[in-house]
Parts: C-alpha cells; structure tokens; sequence
C-alpha cells in the first residue's frame, strides 16, 4: 500500500484523511497513549502478551465503538447487549461502527452448534421445507418444524435432546451394603432433609439399620420409586422400637414430616432448583439413553420423513462440510435437482444450493471442512469459533465496519494461514477496516501497518512504541517485536534429552481416530502436531487424558457449573487401552484453555491461594485478635463486613495497601519463609521477604 496514504496532515496535528485518532488512551496498563490509525486497512497490533494491545484494541477502539452506538439504541434495547466498561480515553476521532471476533468460547448449550453459528442450519431447513421429497399425503411443513430446538420440530418424548433421562436403583443406591440410617440412598439430600426422610420411614414402620440388600423387593421399590407423598408424626432421633412405643402412648412428635421417594426428589430438584450445585448434584443419579422415538436424532417423524438427496435433515446435518459443499455444488450448477412437475420447486433448490455452497466455500478456506452442522459450539476451540463468526461475516456484505479480531491464527495450521489471509482481504476490499491482535508472523507480515506496544508486559509495557508501515518497524530498538519479524532473534538451543521410558497407547477409536497405535517418550517435552481437525485433541485432550485419570482415580468430568446437564452432549465411546508405560507415571495435571475464574469475584490470589496466607496474616494481628476477628472477616466472598480493616504497630496498612504494594513489585511474597527485611516489608509477620 502506498506510504503517502499514512502521512500525517500538517498544521492542526489532525490526523490525515482515513485514519483513527486515539488520544490519551489509559485503559488498563496504556500510558496515556496517543496513535494514528488507518482506516481500510489491515492493522496489526502487535507486542508480547500482557503488553496492552487487546486494552488498545478492544478495551479502548471496540469498547468506545460499541459505547457510540448504544448511545443511538433505546435504554431498553440496550439490555440486551453485553456492554464493555466505558474505556478510559480522552479522545477518539474518525472511529466507524465496530464487530469484535474475539477468543471465547460459544454459548454453553449444545443446543447451539455450527449450523446455528454459522445460519447454515436456517438454509437447510428451507431447503427441505419447500424441496424436499414428502411422503404421499403428508402436508407440507415449515422451516420451523425441522429445527429440534422449536416446539414444532422437536421429537414429542425428548423434546428435542435426543436422550431420555430416568434414574434407577443402582445409580441411586450405589452400595447397597450400607443401611438407610448410613445413607444408602446417596440421591436424597444430605444434612437435616435427608435425616428427615428416614425419621419418616422409621414412623412408617421400615428397619433403616439395616442393610439395604435386605429389605424386601417391595419396600425397596416404594421407597425409591413411590409419588405418594404421606404427612406423619416424626419422633426425631427414636429407633423404629421407640418410634412404635410413642405412637402407641400417643406421645407429642417433635413435628409432622412429608416424605418424598428418591426419583421423585431427583427430578423434581432437577427441574426446579434455581441452585446450580444442587442440580448438578442430583445429575449424577440420572442415566441417559437414546430416545426410541427419534433415536437420537431430535426431530418429530413428520420432520425426519422429509428426504432430500435420499437422506433427512438429522443425517445432512452429520455430513461434513466438505462433503456437503461436493452434494450441493451439482445442485447449485442446475445439474441435478430438474423436475418437469414442478418448475419452482428446481428454482428453489437452485438458489438455496448456490448460497449453500458459496457459504461452505469461505469455510473450507479457512480450514474447518472437517466439521459438521451438527457439531455443538461448546466441544469448538476458540480459534475455530472465531473462524465461523469470520466466514459469517466475509458472507455479510457489510462496508464501512471497523472488525477486531483476536489472535484469528490460533488453532490453525500454518498451511491454512494463506486461505484466513485470503477471508481477511475479502473483508478489507469490501471496504472494511481490519484491526487484529496477533502473533502469527506470517500474519503480521502480510499487515498494511503495525502498531506495535510494548516493551513488556504489565507496567512494564503500555507504550505504543511505533505505528506505521511494516519496515518502519525494523529501526525500532525497544521492540520484541522486530528482532523475530526481521530475524534478529537467536531461537533458544535445546539440550538433546533420552527418553526415560514410553508410553504406549493401542487401538485408540475416538472421533476421527481409527484404530492407531501411538507411543510418546516419558520424560522429554512431546509435542503432537498436525493440521486442525486432524485429530490431536482427540488422541490427547480426550483419550489419553481419560484414560489415566481412570487408572489414577481421578475425575476427569468436565466442569460445567453453567451447562444444562440435560443438554450436554453424550461422551463419546472410546476404544484403545495404554499398553505400556503406567508404572512410571504417578499422577496427571491437565492445563487446558477452560477459563480460571467464573465470577467477577475471582481474582489471581484468591485462584491461587494467596489470599488465603494474606487473611491469616491479618487475623493473627493484635488488634484482629482484640476484636475477635477471624479470617472470614477479610473475605469479600463472605457476608462479613467487607471493609475490616487493622491498624496497629506491626500491621499499619489494610489489604488494598497490600494489594498496592504486591502490584507495584516493591516486595515479594514467599509462603511460609521468615522475612529477610525489606524496607517497606520489615515491620510484617513472617512470610515477608
């Protein structure tokens, strides 16, 4: 691109025709950061993790985009948006409407899935609606009846889930060794409800002390599966002998009791609860099965009757991309799809086809061919998510729009970089300005300028250190940035290390996996590579980590507070087994990209643990000690007094003094060691160097 374009107009200071104009940028660790940008261009913004670009990017650009046009919508049309903090900015000139695509993750349903993200699912369903062969006499059906998540398409029994759930003995009564009274019946509540249901049985006249096994058939069944709800006496804390004697001399119970059965309270709290702990808690009782009806593919039989192709929505749904895009081109090209009888019917399938396939194309360039329709947003990596949302919007027709992007290059094979460059200059000749925050240097390569901040991270960074056409960049010092872009920088040498041993999976069948034998070296960093979708989450995300989280004892559940149980998506079956290796591992840690904190609540210290130490430290002071304050007291997630604050001679200075004084890296924090002395840290408790 031409460089007279990013001269800076003389005179005023203003910027030159097409450019952003940033003043006073202080968001996050930004230093009152002042920058040009060009407007219908690809920008980069570059710099090392923690630097600032995503506070310049989406804390500032973005965040004051969005803001300017929320100020134009109805307050109550403004609730409906997830609205950014209003960015700490003096000035923001010549700034267009804004679309972030950022690295998060989809919606926690597996209701939603690659065809709704993408609006694939709203062409197909047309598609069969008004082009799909019908059986003779069967009305024709609207687009809304081949959706499961609709009440007119989805199947009557699952309601469109494509599983029925139920509980049953064993998943409620795991050991049946144990007696009532030791809590046998694992799905009732613990605490005083679940004492509370047995002091009813006992007035009922059943034996709670002893073990489950056996109790008669018939009792067992009752207390389980019952939907009676009796009201009795209860005499809290008597035996079944002493409840007997007191109903016979008519004696005072301590209150009347309600009992419910165990696959009454199962489901009813499943369904009722606002509680995300208690649903969660009575999910692990429930089993699921394929739906008889639909057999697991969600839809009515009206709807899966319909047959374009030779096959349903469900199965079309199931195909991959890539092969749907091969079915539909002949379609779309008037080769196939003729029928004499109905002329607009082919004109249909014709330009519903030809949409198809100019939407499936953008997606096979951006390397996501293997995925299906039916493939649920959350089991998609972020990079993958923010490639649909791209490909939904090179197919938009939008111009004038300023997108920001995050690390679109994540996730994505080096051989698919050329065709996320090619979506990327679709955008841009549209008429659209891009703004991506990146690493990949085949990426920032190909930008039309840089902005580079830095030079490090946190308070070390929050400068914009140069802003300008991509070889400017190479005469800037300061910059991390360059000395990799331009090859200055000397790679680390690894030290060549022996295999301390291996191990070896075999027969591994999981998702794309057929049957393969694989084997790592133990003691060594391994890396698996290979193109996106190829099948190294499946291998190690999934197989591997399930597998020695079984021989370990370990959980290896997802943790999915926020999901639907209901609506989770069935785990799917694995084949293989390690072979060799086991006795040389003794324990497994999984980091994975899931996100450390749910609430705005969580902070660094309190996932870490840190502010447990810093609390106990405040309540071991004199004064903490005077007013009888404990550790609670210095807990913002407790219903004490969040304020507590202690002043006395050896600890003159509250927790956001603390906090002050960690952030500014005049102390460090060393757990459990006497302090050496420092000059603000010498007049602390130990654990202070």
């Amino acid at each position: 691109m031409d460089d007279k374009v990013y001269k800076l107009e003389q005179g005023a200071g203003q910027p030159a025709r097409g450019f952003v104009r940033v003043r006073g940028a202080r968001e996050h660790n930004l230093k009152n950061v002042d920058v040009n940008i060009p407007r219908d261009a690809l920008v980069v913004f570059t710099g090392v993790s923690g630097s600032g670009k995503s506070s310049l990017a989406f804390g500032t650009l973005y965040a004051e985009a969005q803001r300017r046009y929320l100020e134009s919508v109805s307050p109550y049309a403004r609730r409906l948006f997830h609205q950014m903090a209003v960015p700490e900015v003096d000035e923001v000139e010549g700034l267009p409407p804004a679309v972030a695509l950022q690295q998060q993750r989809g919606s926690p349903t597996t209701r939603s899935s690659v065809g709704s993200v993408t609006t694939l699912s709203n062409l197909i369903r047309m598609l069969y609606s008004r082009a799909g062969d019908y059986p003779k006499s069967q009305p024709l059906l609207y687009a809304e009846s081949f959706s499961p998540n609709s009440a007119e398409g989805a199947c009557p029994k699952c309601h469109g889930l494509g599983r029925v759930y139920d509980v049953t003995e064993r998943s409620m009564v795991p050991d049946d060794t144990l007696t009532i009274r030791e809590r046998a019946v694992a799905a009732w509540p613990t605490a005083w409800h679940g004492q509370n249901l047995r002091d009813i049985l006992t007035t009922l006249g059943y034996d709670i002390d002893k073990p489950w096994r056996e109790l008669p058939k018939k009792a067992r069944n009752w207390i389980l599966f019952t939907d009676e709800q009796p009201t009795v006496p209860v005499y809290a804390g008597y035996d079944l002998k002493e409840v007997q004697r007191a109903l016979r001399r008519k004696e005072e119970p301590s209150y009347q009791g309600t009992f419910t059965g165990a696959r009454r309270y199962v489901m009813e709290t499943f369904a009722n609860t606002s509680s995300a702990m208690m649903k969660k808690r009575v999910a692990q009782f429930m089993l699921s099965t394929e739906c008889s009806v639909c057999h697991g593919k969600r839809l009515k039989p009206e709807a899966l009757s319909v047959k374009f192709a030779g096959i349903d929505i469900a199965d079309m749904a199931r195909v991959p991309l890539k092969q749907l895009a091969t079915l539909m081109q002949p379609y779309g090209d008037g080769r196939a799809g003729h029928q004499k009888a109905h002329p607009e019917k082919a004109i249909v399938v014709q330009r519903i086809a030809q949409d198809l396939s100019a939407r499936l194309g953008v997606l096979l360039d951006l390397g996501l061919g293997y995925l299906t329709l039916e493939r649920s947003t959350p089991t998609l990596s972020p990079g993958e998510l923010q490639r649909l949302r791209l490909a939904t919007q090179v197919r938009s027709n939008l111009f004038g729009v300023v997108y920001v992007l995050d690390e679109p290059s994540a996730g994505l094979h080096p051989s698919d970089t050329e065709a996320l460059l090619r979506a990327l200059d679709r955008l841009k000749t549209a008429g659209n300005s891009l703004f991506v925050v990146e690493h990949e240097l085949d990426v920032v390569r190909h930008a039309d300028w840089i902005v580079d901040v830095g030079p490090d991270a946190g308070r070390h960074g929050g400068e914009v250190l140069y802003s300008g056409p991509i070889d400017g960049l190479k005469s800037v010092e300061r910059s991390r940035t360059a000395k990799y872009l331009f090859g200055q920088a000397v790679p680390p040498q690894q030290k060549e290390r022996t295999p301390q041993g291996w191990l070896k999976l075999s027969g591994v069948t999981r998702n794309n996996l057929r049957a393969i034998d694989v084997a790592f070296p133990l003691g060594v960093l391994t890396t698996v590579t290979g193109v996106s979708g190829s099948g190294k989450s499946s291998l190690v995300s999934q197989f591997l980590v399930e597998a020695l989280s079984l021989h370990f004892g370990q959980s290896h559940a997802p943790d999915d507070d926020d999901e639907d149980a209901l609506e989770r998506a069935p785990v799917e079956t694995s084949i293989g087994n390690i072979a060799e290796g086991l006795d040389r591992l003794k324990r497994l840690v999984v980091v994975d990209q899931k996100p450390i904190g749910r609430t705005p609540r969580s902070n660094l210290a309190t996932y870490t643990g840190l502010f447990d130490d810093v609390r106990k430290l405040y309540a071991q002071t004199n004064e903490a000690r005077r007013r009888r304050f404990d550790t609670g007291r210095f807990s913002f997630n407790l219903p004490k007094p969040a304020k507590a604050r202690v002043s006395s001679a050896s600890s003159c200075f509250s927790c956001r003094a603390f906090m002050r004084l960690v952030q500014s890296a005049r102390v460090r924090v060393t757990i459990g060691r006497r302090s050496r002395s420092s000059s603000k840290a010498s007049r602390l408790p130990t654990f202070w160097e």
